[in-house]
């Protein structure tokens, strides 16, 4: 089951025509839960960079963090469930963007590649 979500993934990340290369380490803990990280380089240099934890008995994701950052890796936004920021509505989901920290659902690797692809045209 897991690995069968970690291919999802992998499909996914395949469908975006900018990206120059990839970076996947996978570690299956047992057939239910997981964890993925990564690195995208996108054409124009700038990368993304992303970690999920997950179990497949549960809709959301155990823990992720998805950052987005320049060619001189300065960050563009990160979307993460880190516990902190509990004075957001949407905690412990949130986005850093800027100097700003943001409510935020429960973003997908797809979502955020394609939030990506709209700042990258």
């Amino acid at each position: 089951m897991i690995e069968r979500y970690f291919l999802q993934l992998e499909h996914i990340i395949q469908e975006f025509s900018n990206i120059r290369s990839l970076t996947l380490k996978k570690k299956i803990y047992n057939a239910r839960q997981g964890y993925i990280t990564g690195s995208i380089i996108f054409e124009n240099g700038y990368r993304l960079d992303f970690t999920e934890v997950k179990n497949t008995d549960l809709k959301s994701k155990v823990k992720y963090r998805y950052q987005y950052m320049n060619e001189l890796m300065e960050q563009i936004f990160r979307y993460d469930n880190a516990p902190h920021h509990s004075d957001i509505k949407t905690f412990p989901h949130h986005k850093h963007e800027k100097k700003e920290v943001k409510e935020s659902g429960e973003p997908s690797l797809f979502d955020v590649l394609t939030e990506i692809a709209r700042i990258q045209r």
